[in-house]
């Protein structure tokens, strides 16, 4: 009975408080997400945003997720239903599972591995699935044509993003995402933050726009405009079904902003290395760094009009696939160069 309890029942339980720990603020920030979203499209126009329901409108997205809990789920008479569940609960569960191995702080993550990069980028490869899936079971020209366009957006835009990562890789020598925010530990002149954001501050920006398009984000979001009469491959969904691709989108786009402040800006590393900012936990400053690229999102949907499709994959494969690969040839070169190649 020892055995039992000290080899599989106590680390199950350690492992399943862990998931908990991070599912569950994560499903919060979700929520309120799409509040922070709607206040500043609001700011930006000159408008209030919620503020009825609850104080300063917070219960708003409460109140916005009972409403799809309470509608009834509509399966089309010709869908494949098996499939068409399936779809949103595959996408939705993609955006979650990501998180494993995001470190929040110095050894305050799920699954440390090796490999943490490739796993994220298998995970995110995996999310073109569940949109195919869902266009497909529909049993609609719409959707199924949504779906195939919208797959082929989220390949195109994972081709740079693979070279930025490979990039990043280059200049931290390892695959460990805690490696990597480590070794942007080191100062510059004595006072400047080591992150790569400053000398790879094309792969910053190519790896940022990238990450609008792999969430179907604006100016990017082709899936949801389909000629503005149909929402491209989700057009069939109601209620839930519906909300979990919502929530999956909006925990893409959270994880997307934690990667880039893990890659870029220095993950839980104070941004001035000096007393009193390094007293504060390393938790906080990653949540402020990804909050800011959130409202980064947030501020590009607020600002620029929307892509044409043609503007879209030539941006992917006529501009930055090139920058990015050429980008990565000379990283590569300039580290060779003057002996800078990291080694652990």
């Amino acid at each position: 009975m020892g055995n039992f309890w000290h080899g599989y029942a106590l680390p199950t339980a350690i492992t399943v408080a862990e998931i908990l720990a991070i599912v569950l603020p994560l499903l919060l920030a979700i929520a309120y997400l799409t509040y922070a979203e709607r206040k500043v499209l609001a700011a930006s126009q000159l408008r209030k945003g919620p503020n009825v329901v609850g104080p300063f409108g917070l219960l708003q997205p409460i109140a916005d997720g009972l409403k799809l809990l309470l509608k009834e789920t509509v399966v089309p008479s010709g869908a494949n239903r098996a499939v068409f569940i399936a779809a949103p609960m595959l996408t939705f569960s993609l955006a979650l599972v990501a998180w494993a191995v995001i470190p929040f702080d110095a050894g305050v993550v799920v699954a440390n591995i090796n490999v943490g990069i490739l796993y994220l980028f298998a995970i995110s490869s995996l999310s073109v699935y569940g949109i195919i899936m869902a266009g497909w079971a529909s049993n609609s020209r719409y959707a199924f044509l949504g779906a195939l366009r919208s797959a082929a957006q989220m390949v195109s835009y994972e081709v740079s993003i693979g070279f930025v990562l490979v990039t990043v890789l280059l200049c931290a020598g390892s695959l460990n995402l805690t490696d990597i925010v480590t070794a942007q530990s080191r100062l510059w002149l004595g006072f400047i933050p080591g992150w790569f954001v400053i000398p790879l501050l094309p792969m910053f920006v190519v790896f940022f726009v990238s990450a609008l398009a792999e969430t179907n984000r604006p100016p990017f979001d082709m899936p949801e405009d389909e000629a503005t009469l149909v929402a491209g491959y989700f057009v069939e969904y109601s209620a839930m079904s519906f909300g979990l691709f919502f929530l999956g989108e909006y925990g893409n786009m959270i994880l997307m902003s934690a990667m880039t402040s893990i890659l870029f800006l220095g993950g839980w590393l104070s941004p001035i290395p000096l007393e009193p900012f390094t007293w504060i936990p390393g938790p906080f400053w990653f949540a402020a760094k990804t909050a800011f690229v959130l409202f980064c999102f947030l501020w590009v949907r607020a600002t620029f009009p929307r892509f044409r499709y043609d503007q879209l994959m030539r941006l992917g494969w006529k501009v930055f696939l090139p920058l990015s690969l050429f980008w990565l040839v000379l990283t590569a070169g300039v580290l060779t160069a003057f002996g800078w190649v990291p080694s652990h």
